[in-house]
């Protein structure tokens, strides 16, 4: 069965409008949220003397209808803009001329409210249409290839299997398949080499990898079967509420369809939880802050290297050139519990 045998039953008969009012499921729970601060500084060193100019990026977060921006502080020792880049995405950039080989450092410092993100028609209550929200000026992108997420007759095949193998008909049929698939058949694990690039060959190929390796198969499975799928980016907090260092980013991933709008997913965080298999498939948790959406990014004002992979570390350049040499720190706060 695809679906939870509550779920599925109650949302087709609301798709259907079969239910009376006095069938209507009871209102859901209030939706969690959790507010806290979050610092990230990028420090750069180590620059070659003579450089005649140094161009850095750093991704900023932006509100939309899961996370608000309450406060967002900058300290530089050099004069920035922060521009809209790509899919809404922030961006901050400075400029240096002549800049010193010793370098510096550039703190961001933000207060923000995450909220619960759940699609009200995948709810233990399901709504009786889907939410209304605004619509993506980018969706054909989200049909289209990434670098390293190609949508060649080889994806295509493997997609239309795992669909066909379960039986599923619908759009949401079809993504709740290979979401089973990628959680069923694609272990979390960091090691060796190849991983964390989110390279759909590579995934499919070893079958482990971090969260861009497990949503570069979903994304690129959906996409081939003409399902748009979105990616972005961001940084997970501890479930515990307290302070501490963030090691490193999170990644997860929406789907759409006309009756669902966007449902989010979180296929890694289910693999390594199985206990919430069910939940992640139509929610994320408040434990995280969205940076920036999309790959294959082209920043503001446009780079002089390639197209960025996915962008939530700091980039820069030094004469046109990628510059590796910035450290990076991000540390959390949890100003309010939220609510429980």
């Amino acid at each position: 069965m695809l679906f939870p045998a509550l779920t599925w039953p109650l949302l087709l008969a609301f798709a259907a409008g079969s239910l009376a009012p006095s069938d209507k499921a009871p209102a859901a729970a209030p939706l969690r949220s959790r507010t806290f601060s979050f610092d990230y500084t990028a420090k750069v060193h180590d620059l070659p003397a003579g450089a005649k100019q140094l161009d850095l990026w750093l991704p900023v977060p932006h509100p939309d209808k899961s996370q608000e921006i309450d406060s967002l502080k900058i300290t530089s020792p050099y004069p920035y803009e922060i521009l809209t880049g790509q899919y809404g995405n922030k961006v901050l950039h400075l400029k240096v001329k002549d800049p010193q080989p010793a370098g510096f450092s550039v703190t961001m410092e933000v207060q923000a409210e995450r909220r619960e993100h759940v699609n009200p028609m995948l709810s233990p209550e399901p709504a009786r249409k889907a939410p209304k929200e605004a619509a993506d000026p980018n969706m054909q992108r989200w049909l289209q290839p990434d670098n390293l997420v190609p949508l060649d007759p080889k994806i295509k095949l493997w997609a239309q299997e795992v669909v066909a193998k379960a039986n599923a008909k619908t759009d949401l049929e079809k993504a709740q398949a290979i979401y089973n698939h990628v959680v069923s058949t694609v272990k979390y694990d960091k090691t060796g080499q190849g991983w964390g690039r989110g390279d759909i060959y590579y995934a499919c190929d070893a079958r482990r990898g971090n969260c861009t390796d497990f949503h570069a198969v979903f994304i690129g499975y959906c996409r081939a079967l003409n399902i748009p799928a979105r990616f972005s980016i961001g940084f997970p907090l501890p479930a515990e509420r307290g302070t501490g260092e963030v090691k490193g980013y999170h990644c997860w991933a929406e789907f759409y369809t006309k009756e669902t709008g966007w449902v989010p997913v979180d296929a890694s965080e289910a693999a390594k939880d199985p206990s919430k298999r069910t939940y992640f498939f139509g929610a994320h948790d408040e434990n995280r802050l969205e940076f920036s959406r999309g790959r294959d990014l082209t920043l503001n004002p446009q780079q002089q290297g390639s197209p960025l992979n996915y962008f939530i570390y700091p980039y820069a350049e030094v004469d046109g050139q990628p510059f590796a040499s910035v450290d990076k720190q991000f540390l959390y706060k949890d100003l309010t519990g939220g609510k429980k």
